[in-house]
């Protein structure tokens, strides 16, 4: 065998050590956004921004969401924390909007904040938490705890 030849070999080796690498990477970061995209998370902040009034005020009704979502979803055994991150397309216009949601002893996904970034690069809270009974709902005993410890700490 000449040395061009074992070069050759050589570097396809390499070449095709490198594409199978690329594809083990590739298809993890792909399970990744799956997940995350098809989460439950994701599908209660797609329908609390398809909801909101105000984010519909400033965008319009909300026609879509991009394809890519993007954020985490953290469980520890009966509670979690979860950060949305995507694109909604409106009747007028297009924003990034992010969704923070808590999940609490094995209830439903809620909402704790969000928020979109409007034409002016300003950030837009999406959530009143006055108004937003629908995706905080809280028992009658959190609520109960709650006024309590407000009226001891006089807030």
């Amino acid at each position: 065998m000449t040395t061009k030849k074992i070069i050759l070999i050589v570097v396809g080796v390499l070449v095709a050590l490198g594409l199978l690498i690329l594809v083990f990477v590739g298809g993890i970061i792909g399970i990744a956004f799956y997940t995350v995209s098809h989460s439950q998370a994701a599908v209660t902040a797609k329908d609390f921004l398809h909801n909101n009034e105000k984010l519909k005020s400033d965008i319009g009704d909300v026609k879509d969401f991009g394809n890519l979502v993007t954020g985490s979803v953290n469980i520890n055994n009966d509670r979690g924390e979860a950060t949305i991150n995507l694109k909604v397309y409106g009747e007028k216009k297009t924003v990034n909007a992010s969704v923070n949601l808590v999940y609490v002893n094995g209830q439903m996904w809620r909402v704790s904040s969000a928020t979109y970034v409007n034409e002016k690069g300003t950030t837009v809270n999406l959530l009143d938490p006055y108004e937003s009974k629908r995706y905080r709902k809280q028992s009658h005993w959190s609520q109960s705890y709650r006024a309590y410890t407000a009226s001891v700490l006089h807030v």
